[in-house]
């Protein structure tokens, strides 16, 4: 009688979530309907396509265990190499090879992953249970440990699926992927056992699957894997031995939750599954809590370079207003996650200041996860360094190669959104689409140099004239840094903008951050926009100390550092008087092709013969922040003095 009425519970909260209507304003163009041609992400696109997937796969079928793993799973026998979650690398190297064969075909490439997936299928248990970890050291103990980042893989596992399929059309990995969601189901939800997820991801993972299959259930067991939080049900690591619930965002109920505690991928990618939840089930209280726990992020724990997560010692989140500068985290994971997170905050509200942050955080904090090379990493990513920090060929924990393979693998999933009779345009990436508007379809082409300039061009030309509306993003950066408290231009002067639409001028409906153009669109229409761009003195908030008296540079919407291998010794002795000025230039011939910022300014040091302090002008050239420890290890800084208090001795 008892498993009947837990059944029947299980199935009256699948009706009462389905039964809801969405509150979820706008959908993301996917990827895979977005070619992206640009001057700025295509040879980013490209070395993710060689020598990124090259390094992901090396080391996941021959310098680790990773793929053995699977094949001994198989076998039922055999000692397991690597951690736990290894099993996790895999999937998330598989998604990031499904965006990048969409925009790179190689054959060889998916033959090769096929055959990886046929490893992963043979070892997946006859009730759908898959872990390589527990397979080989006693399936008997499966399912106790919430740390042991289970759930965590599995949701990877879908994610590669679904991936993989919309990519190749071969759905094998997503039946793996299914039959195992289905036993988590049956598992937990349905037989009414109590599990915290200690590494989350299993929540967007299953908002995925819900989408891409309409079954309610997946919608149901997301929704239950959130509900689960905050009621004293963790069991194993970090509840036994650390006393820490707030690491994993356990320590209370997700509705009662309004600041940003813990873990910083773990809190990026709850929330992220939750906004997707909200957006579904219009749980006012979810949606009350996605509002705190931003708001707690953008005005206490968040860095100019939208990086997040300020302390090494829990890869997480420190007390508010904590951000040093050379010991930030700023794990690329995180970076990632909060891409993830702001998307679908602007999905839920139309908002454009999400994209702001999303587009701040993938333009610098993202992208400075991987080298020029493609082959080279950062796990954190501080803003200042005295030379000893460089990136690596690879990692223990190698969460963060594949992490930003898939991220920019996927870039086109975020340039552009739409309604069900409108369209919106978020980034500005080189591109084109085509997408169904009300029944008509519209070619949307978008060309331009940004983020080295600002002027962009965008073609809106629909197969029958007709009225709709185009929500152009008007970026919050032409008028503060951040959408936070905790940061301000030096001077309130706002960039200008200009807009036409077939060369003529046009005003437009300033709406939550959009450009709103009403219009009957006819083939060939021509949006143009036009950003002033000037370099930006940006400074902080009072309660940021380890930012007195210092600015930081940003053009566009691109923060600055200063490196010392063009700079000499500038890391302990430049300053930044009030009025110094600045000149930006394109280098062709500089890291790829990147515009600098120069300008003289006095730099301080000591001329050991003599003791003396010695100050000379200099001319010293800040290069974007994304591209520092390209060329070697080399003493760097964002954040630079307005005037010198002391001089390091070295």
């Amino acid at each position: 009688m008892r498993s009947l009425l837990i059944c029947s519970a299980g199935l009256l909260l699948t009706a009462n979530l389905s039964a809801q209507t969405p509150t979820q304003k706008i959908y993301p163009i996917n990827f895979s309907k977005v070619a992206i041609e640009d001057h700025f992400w295509s040879p980013h696109l490209e070395k993710v396509a060689t020598a990124t997937l090259d390094a992901c796969v090396s080391y996941t079928e021959d310098k680790t265990g990773r793929i053995r793993n699977f094949e001994k799973a198989a076998l039922g026998s055999g000692k397991h190499e690597g951690i736990y979650y290894d099993d996790s690398d895999v999937y998330k190297a598989i998604e990031a090879i499904a965006y990048s064969l969409k925009n790179y075909p190689d054959k060889e490439l998916e033959a090769n992953t096929d055959g990886w997936i046929d490893k992963i299928a043979a070892a997946q248990q006859p009730d759908g249970y898959l872990n390589t970890y527990y397979t080989l050291t006693g399936l008997q103990d499966r399912w106790k440990d919430m740390e042991r980042h289970e759930d965590y893989c599995a949701g990877h596992l879908i994610e590669a699926g679904i991936a993989y399929y919309n990519t190749t059309g071969k759905d094998k990995l997503l039946k793996v992927a299914t039959k195992f969601a289905d036993h988590i189901d049956k598992y937990f939800r349905v037989g009414n056992k109590p599990w915290v997820s200690g590494h989350q991801e299993i929540e967007l993972a299953l908002m995925k699957l819900y989408h891409h299959t309409k079954e309610n259930r997946y919608l149901a067991l997301a929704d239950w894997f959130v509900e689960q939080r905050g009621k004293g049900y963790g069991v194993g690591k970090i509840w036994d031995e650390w006393k820490a619930p707030e690491y994993a965002q356990d320590d209370v109920p997700v509705r009662d939750q309004r600041k940003i505690t813990g873990h910083a991928v773990r809190a990026m990618y709850l929330y992220t599954g939750i906004a997707d939840i909200a957006s579904e089930t219009k749980d006012v209280g979810y949606l009350r809590t996605m509002d705190a726990i931003w708001d707690d992020v953008l005005n206490k724990h968040y860095y100019i370079t939208g990086g997040i997560g300020a302390s090494g010692s829990n890869e997480g989140f420190g007390k508010p207003f904590e951000l040093p500068n050379e010991t930030a985290y700023c794990e690329t994971c995180a970076s990632v996650g909060m891409v993830f997170w702001n998307q679908r905050m602007n999905m839920l509200s139309a908002q454009s200041k999400y994209i702001d942050v999303l587009e701040r955080t993938l333009y610098n904090a993202a992208i400075d996860g991987m080298s020029l090379t493609g082959n080279r990493f950062f796990y954190g990513n501080p803003l200042a360094s005295n030379g000893n920090y460089e990136r690596s060929e690879w990692f223990g924990t190698a969460c963060c190669p594949s992490n930003i393979a898939r991220l920019v693998s996927s870039l086109g999933s975020y340039i552009y959104s739409r309604s069900a009779t409108d369209l919106y345009v978020n980034l500005f990436i080189g591109s084109e689409t085509t997408l169904d508007l009300n029944k008509n379809e519209v070619f949307v082409k978008q060309t331009g140099n940004y983020p080295w300039n600002g002027e962009v061009s965008i073609e809106v030309s629909p197969k029958k004239s007709r009225e709709f509306t185009v929500f152009v993003r008007i970026p919050g950066w032409l008028k503060q840094p951040v959408p936070s408290s905790l940061y301000a231009y030096e001077s309130n002067k706002a960039n200008e903008y200009t807009i036409t639409v077939n060369g003529k001028p046009t005003v437009g409906i300033e709406e939550d951050g959009y450009l709103k153009l009403n219009r009957k669109w006819r083939k060939g229409d021509k949006i143009d926009l036009k950003m002033d761009m000037e370099v930006r003195r940006i400074v902080s908030s009072d309660e940021l100390k380890d930012n007195h008296n210092k600015v930081a540079l940003q053009y566009g919407p691109i923060v600055y550092a200063v490196e010392d291998i063009d700079n000499p010794n500038a890391k302990n002795g430049l300053f930044l008087p009030d009025g110094t000025e600045f000149q930006v230039n394109y280098r062709a011939d500089l890291l790829g092709g990147t515009n600098v910022i120069q300008f003289k300014a006095p730099v301080v040091s000591i001329d050991h013969s003599g003791g003396k302090v010695v100050q000379e002008e200099r001319e010293i050239t800040a290069i974007p922040y994304f591209l520092w420890n390209n060329r070697g290890k080399s003493a760097m800084q964002v954040w630079i003095p307005e005037k010198l208090t002391s001089v390091r001795v070295n």
